[in-house]
């Protein structure tokens, strides 16, 4: 990534270095060995303006969210969007979190918009070698057969944990939301 800084993150399949150039001399330093991703998160990366077009699930994921510790989820999220798929993957390498962009009902979305081969399948890559997860929404990223130089797909990564239970708000109807309605902000036990 180049900014104010240019790094270079690595895996050879036995974890991932991140590299920064000293501009002094000219050279990539190793600032960061074996990259660890922690498995749960509070921190999301989506772009909500196109909540309108997502499938139930991923609707109900964001609305658990922003339910915030009164909801299902019980905690406080914090929504970060940068509107660039490798800025937001620097981010998370640094401090966690889980990005989502997921195929939507807009014609030409249903599948997602970032190709498989030089988008999705990198990113997954190093994320796994973090520690993390990267899937389609259901399917894990890497397992996904690519039969088409250009062929798209959907896209959640980061946070092991958080990937698995967005994977059970988009997979299974029946097992939305994290929490039981009996202690919701209305629920049984509050008042």
């Amino acid at each position: 990534m180049f900014g104010p800084h240019t790094d270079i993150v690595l895996t050879l399949g036995e974890g991932t270095d991140i590299f920064t150039l000293d501009r002094a001399s000219g050279r990539f330093l190793c600032v960061a060995e074996k990259v660890t991703i922690a498995q749960d998160t509070a921190e999301y990366a989506v772009n909500a303006s196109n909540y309108r077009h997502w499938d139930d699930g991923l609707r109900q994921y964001v609305d658990d969210c922003l339910a915030g510790a009164d909801g299902p989820l019980g905690k406080n999220y914090n929504m970060r969007w940068v509107g660039s798929m490798v800025a937001d993957a620097a981010r998370i390498l640094s401090r966690g979190g889980v990005f989502l962009y997921p195929g939507d009902r807009r014609k030409g979305y249903g599948k997602g918009r970032l190709r498989i081969l030089y988008e999705a399948n990198p990113v997954a890559m190093v994320i796994e070698q973090c520690g993390g997860a990267a899937t389609d929404g259901t399917t894990r990223i890497l397992d996904i057969e690519v039969t088409e130089l250009h062929q798209r797909t959907g896209l959640v990564f980061g946070a092991a944990g958080e990937v698995a239970r967005i994977g059970r708000y988009v997979g299974s109807p029946e097992l939305r939301g994290e929490g039981s309605p009996l202690f919701a902000s209305r629920g049984l036990f509050r008042t």
